[in-house]
Order: C-alpha cells, then structure tokens, then sequence
C-alpha cells in the first residue's frame, strides 16, 4: 500500500542538543530518504520548540490531528527525540499506531510499523529521551544548589557586580563594579537620610550613572536596588523558596545600611491596591517630550494625625529625562477629561458601535419598565453623556478602555489636557 507522508524537523532548544542538525538539514536528510525509498511526501512541517512537556509544541499539535484525518499516514523524522521527549506525546504516536491512523514511522536509521516488537523498540527509546530529560532538569538543580552553596547566585548578578571570565580554578568570580558600585552605595546612603526616589534619580543623571545597557536608572529599578538584600551578601534562590545563601565576594553595602533603608520604606502608609492601579496611567501623553502620562502617590498628614492619599499624573521623563512638565491632580484632571469629549469626533471613537448598542439596550429596557414604547422612536441617542459618565464613575478598566479608543491622541501639558491635532 502508498502511503502519504510528512516530513517533521524540530530544532530543539535543549542545552545539550545545540550541536544538533539544523531544521533545514533535517528537511534535506530526510527529502533523501524519501526520495531514495520512493516515498510520497506531501508535507514538510517545521518547529522550534522543546519537546519537554505534552502538549505544548503547535505543530506537533497539528501533526497529530492530520494525522487522524488522515490526511497523511506516515511521518518521516531524523530521530524519535525529535518526535517526543515526555511520555505524553508518546502514548498519543503510539495509540494513533494502534487505531492504524499512523502506518509507520521513520528516521534516519530506523522503521517503525504497527508490530509490537516495533511499537516496544519505538517506546523504549521515547522512554529514553524522557529519562534524560529528567535526568538533566535534577542535575541542573543540584549544580544550581551546589552553587549557591559556594555563594554565587545562578544568574546575571545585580548591577553594581561584575561576573568575571573564568579563573584557574575553573570557577567564576564575583567582584565589585568599580565604576557603579560607589555610586549604589551612596544612593542607599541618601535613601536611609530620607531623600526621595526621584531626587535620587535626579543626582544618579547629574552624575551621569547608567545602567548596563547604558540608559538612565529608572524609578522602579532603583526600587528593586534598594530592596535586593544581595547589596548586603545575601541572596534567595530560587525566590520565594524561603532558602537563603550568603555570597562569597565583597558587598557593597552593611546590613545595618539596608536594614534602614527597608525601614523608612515600612513606614510608608499602606493604602488599598485598587488605589494604585491608576485610572488615567498610560492613556496620555506629555505634551512637550512624548513620554505617557503615570500616576504617583502622595500622602499629606492631616491636623487630625491621620494621611490622605492624593493622586498626580505627571510625565514619565521616559524621551527626555528633564522634562519640566509638572504634575496634575486627579481631581483636576477628570472635570479636564469630561470636558474634552465635546471635541472628540464620535464617527472617528473606535468603541461608537458598542457604546450605542448598550444605550438602545438600556432604553428598551428603562421604556419596558415604564409601560411605554419609545426604544425604537429614540433617534438621539445620546453617546457624548455615557462617555462622560464613565470617564466620571466608570472603572479603572472602562476609563482606560474609553479613553485608548477616542481615535487620536491626548496629550497633557502645562497641567491642560487637550488632542492632538
């Protein structure tokens, strides 16, 4: 009998297999053996993907339904690791040779038909390929473990640490980035004096600090700094695992240095989380740099002794790190942004179709209730005012939502919203 066949190359992304054929070297095998066993070949599908876990590789996933459609019913591949490497998808290569949906299988050496002994031969070596899988994630943690131990973090250390090429000893060395390392120092210093985030920020750019990648420090990655305990020579690996390891290299700073830093960050009052996802983050931007508009907190203590928590939208400084736009109030801004929606145009609002949809819903509804049959008399139906309203009481979600899909750009500057023209 002619059966139809697929040719199937994964290049995998598994450590040890980098020195493998490439998936256009794999085609070009596995076309020869198709041509030398006059073998009908009517699709070649190609993947680069780990075949780890069951389930996860799309076109392994699309090969297996062709085949039970019977579209083909043979697959001709270089080896039977690059079919599967988990016992998931070997149980569905063999099951579908037990429904004879898959005739058999090649690679470079090997046939594999619906017999049993070639069925045992196939899942022996699927076995195989699982076993080294597992073998080689409990060898990963245990050197990741045995390295920890010996005081080095498994991964790219913080800035401010240099990984050094290996030494005589085989073993990569830990050492202070003379460059940065001061300049960490002192902004731990600053921020247990009580200096703000973005003053120190300000001082990192007036002296001209930088990041790896040579770009200025940001406010969240200063954040993350100065609450790494690994400044100090600990670290917890892997994070959440409650397993902490000291460092084997010289520390930038003293515990008692941190220690005050995290101190006068407990101290901050601590508000419920829907107050900081901001409503108005990310749908503006500043008018005289480009950069979107975020939110930030701001806490007065009040005559009573207790804090209120005030919201500002500002400029991120993103594009232009000295941007001097200052900042807005929340409370400002939404009477700005109802106002600005009577100069929106309403056939360029990209949600108009939804909005008018959900106001004949909700005339239907009202007139359903008060006895009468105005829904479909209503001509104006009035988009403007629900916009206002959600801008007004809507949820964080619905506020972004709406103001994202105006059809132009607002943009924010000298505390005044308005559109782009």
């Amino acid at each position: 009998m002619q059966y139809n066949y697929c040719v199937y190359a994964r290049k995998s992304t598994e450590n040890d297999e980098k020195q493998a054929l490439s998936i256009e070297s794999q085609v070009k095998e596995m076309l020869a053996i198709a041509e030398r066993d006059e073998l009908n070949v009517i699709e070649i599908k190609k993947e680069s993907h780990s075949a780890k876990n069951s389930g996860e590789r799309p076109v392994f996933n699309e090969l297996i339904q062709d085949l039970k459609d019977d579209k083909f019913q043979g697959v001709i591949t270089w080896a039977t690791d690059r079919l599967s490497r988990n016992a998931g998808d070997l149980g569905i290569l063999v099951d579908l040779m037990d429904r004879r949906s898959l005739a058999e299988i090649r690679t470079f050496n090997q046939t594999f038909t619906n017999s049993p002994n070639d069925k045992f031969l196939l899942m022996i070596l699927g076995s195989q390929a699982k076993l080294e899988n597992d073998n080689r994630a409990i060898n990963v943690v245990r050197g990741m473990k045995a390295k920890c131990e010996m005081g080095v973090r498994p991964c790219q250390t913080p800035l401010g640490y240099l990984n050094d090429p290996i030494h005589a000893k085989g073993q990569k060395v830990i050492t202070l980035d003379t460059e940065r390392a001061p300049y960490i120092k002192k902004m731990f210093e600053m921020s247990a004096s009580g200096v703000a985030g973005r003053k120190i920020l300000d001082w990192c750019d007036a002296n001209g600090f930088k990041t790896r990648k040579n770009k200025p420090l940001s406010l969240t990655g200063l954040f993350s700094m100065l609450s790494n305990p690994y400044y100090y020579g600990k670290f917890e690996w892997p994070v959440g695992s409650g397993n902490w390891y000291n460092v084997d290299h010289e520390s930038i700073i003293d515990k008692e240095l941190f220690d005050k830093v995290q101190a006068r960050f407990a101290t901050r009052p601590k508000f419920p989380p829907s107050r900081l996802n901001f409503d108005f983050s990310g749908v503006m931007r500043c008018g005289e740099c480009g950069s979107f508009i975020i939110g930030e907190r701001k806490f007065k203590k009040l005559s009573n002794g207790t804090t209120k928590l005030y919201i500002y939208y500002l400029c991120s400084k993103y594009s232009k790190r000295n941007c001097d736009q200052k900042p807005i109030n929340e409370d400002v801004l939404v009477p700005q942004l109802i106002e600005l929606i009577d100069g929106v145009n309403i056939d360029k609002f990209l949600l108009k179709k939804e909005f008018e949809y959900e106001l004949k819903q909700f005339y239907r509804m009202s007139d359903r209730l008060s006895d009468e049959s105005k829904a479909d008399a209503r001509s104006n139906i009035d988009i403007r005012s629900q916009m206002k309203h959600v801008i007004e009481h809507g949820s964080t979600e619905d506020r972004k939502r709406l103001l994202k899909n105006l059809g132009v750009k607002i943009l924010l500057k000298n505390k005044v919203v308005y559109l782009d023209s």
